[in-house]
């Protein structure tokens, strides 16, 4: 028998935090009304609130990334607009369409570092204000972010307000997507709380899927009514859960006692002692991506060589025919894996 691979190709390859388990296994024989309109619910929409510092937030639990951001993006655009997002961005390479599925265009920017820069920004939308064809071009109607980004990187403080600041100037929504936001807020370098998203965002999502829970995204609008009727709409995407109640459970658990904060910062700890190796033994890491996503670059027989042991995830053909392979930590991840890894490695 092939001894067992480890894994380490994302972050969502584990069940859920013992503590999710153990109060969905408390609450299962609890009869609830559906469709998050349950006191566990209620009981998390509160904590995200007290969370973030915005006491009348509206709230709404979906079940996945790629339905949050396709629900999302196609209710907050008219149907002649599109949303901007960073060549690399998550709803432009790894969704396979949905957002054009949904009907809107993805306006893909330059970034750099996984980043879209507030000067890019202004200055594509400003060509689309100045072109005298524009009525015959999709509009920009919303600007699309994701914290981490797809490389791994993080949005100051500062680059999340000068974005903002562009946002305003053109009356364009600012949408964060937090899929893997524990991993955020559980950095050192990371100077973006919850509050500051609240702040400066017209919607963002709280991840729970790669962030210990067994499913779903927590959707904050800081503005109640910011998309009237976004319920029923989230029914029409199929991605309202009938028994709500245990996307409203799960985080209402991450979400106590400061969980959520505490998983992100394992996955970062995990990650920061596999970084510290790779440079050490001379690896190329060509992002600077201080979270759970280390990207590193690799001649294919060393890959070829890896994959016999380990599973990691294949990014893309650099210039020079070089691998771009990704190594992504979690909440879940082993240190006697690591160490497995760092003696392959």
């Amino acid at each position: 028998m092939e001894p067992k691979k480890i894994q380490f190709a994302s972050d969502y390859q584990e069940g859920a935090a013992p503590e999710i388990l153990a109060r969905l296994q408390e609450t299962n024989w609890d009869q609830t009304a559906g469709y998050g309109e349950d006191e566990y619910s209620e009981s998390a929409r509160n904590k995200i609130r007290e969370a973030c510092k915005a006491p009348d937030a509206e709230i709404h639990f979906l079940v996945g990334g790629t339905q949050t951001n396709a629900a999302v993006i196609d209710t907050v655009l008219r149907p002649y607009q599109g949303v901007v997002a960073a060549t690399t961005g998550h709803v432009n390479v790894h969704e396979a369409g949905a957002i054009e599925y949904g009907g809107h265009k993805v306006l893909a920017v330059p970034e750099e570092n996984g980043k879209l820069t507030a000067v890019a920004l202004e200055a594509f939308v400003k060509n689309y204000w100045d072109d005298a064809n524009r009525e015959h071009m999709v509009m920009p109607g919303m600007v699309y972010l994701s914290q981490p980004t797809e490389m791994g990187t993080l949005y100051t403080l500062a680059e999340l307000e000068a974005i903002k600041t562009v946002c305003t100037a053109y009356q364009l929504p600012l949408f964060v997507d937090g899929a893997r936001l524990a991993y955020a807020l559980g950095c050192p370098e990371n100077d973006v709380t919850l509050p500051d998203l609240a702040r400066f965002c017209d919607v963002f999502y709280i991840g729970g899927t790669k962030c210990g829970a067994l499913f779903g995204e927590a959707v904050v609008f800081p503005e109640p009514g910011f998309v009237p009727h976004f319920f029923t709409m989230v029914k029409q995407h199929g991605a309202l859960l009938a028994k709500g109640r245990i996307t409203g459970l799960q985080f209402e658990t991450l979400f106590t006692d400061g969980l959520y904060e505490k998983l992100g910062r394992h996955g970062i700890q995990m990650a920061r002692k596999i970084r510290s190796a790779l440079l050490e033994k001379g690896y190329e890491l060509p992002y600077p991506a201080p979270t759970n996503q280390l990207f590193l670059l690799l001649d294919r027989e060393k890959a070829d060589e890896l994959a016999k042991q380990v599973v990691l995830c294949f990014g893309t053909e650099w210039p020079d025919g070089r691998l771009l392979m990704r190594i992504c930590t979690s909440w879940a991840t082993r240190e006697e894996n690591v160490e497995k890894l760092l003696k392959i490695l």
